[in-house]
């Protein structure tokens, strides 16, 4: 069950992951409570998925608490980082964006999607049900990799791509200073 949210972020209730991706007949989509992890200097997003509405530390809203312990959960799953590797005060939380996406026209996004920064050195042993490839791309070759890159990407990462990441690259020592937790941003 994720944590379905009004255009405020505000908890209004439970609703399972299925219904939340799924499209209605006129394009419509729950919007959902959502996060990426990004690890500067690696492609694309590290891990994206939700916080559960069951797990009761993961509705915490105070400083973001239940986001980052949904992350450090899903960094596990994913990527099988310790999570006693990961506290949930080594993650920066910068943001919201609220984005949606029909997908396929069968599966799509309507997220409040809140972005991570965790920097520090963790072990990594990814799940190959969650993980197909793993690639480091340095900030200066960023660009020319995703012009050449025969797959899709998702539409997340794409607007954090185009609006905020270089900005965020270029200021890893002071990315606190970016943090904007009232604004949640509609990039286009």
């Amino acid at each position: 069950m994720c944590i379905h949210v009004d255009e405020n972020d505000t908890a209004i209730g439970s609703v399972t992951k299925r219904d939340c991706h799924r499209v209605g007949p006129g394009g419509e989509l729950i919007l959902h409570r959502a996060f990426s992890v990004t690890f500067p200097g690696y492609f694309t997003n590290t891990c994206c998925s939700h916080p559960l509405f069951e797990i009761e530390e993961e509705r915490n809203e105070s400083n973001a608490l239940g986001i980052k312990l949904a992350a450090r959960r899903r960094l596990n799953f994913e990527l099988g980082i310790p999570t006693e590797e990961v506290d949930p005060n080594d993650f920066c939380y910068l943001t919201r964006i609220i984005y949606k996406s029909t997908g396929d026209g069968v599966w799509g996004e309507h997220e409040v999607d809140y972005i991570l920064f965790l920097q520090k050195d963790v072990t990594l042993n990814p799940n190959p049900d969650e993980v197909s490839e793993l690639c480091y791309v340095p900030k200066n070759k960023l660009e020319s990799f995703l012009s050449d890159l025969n797959a899709p990407i998702t539409p997340w990462f794409n607007l954090i791509v185009r609006h905020r990441l270089n900005q965020w690259w270029d200021n890893l020592d002071n990315l606190s200073s970016y943090e904007d937790h009232q604004t949640i941003h509609s990039f286009k």
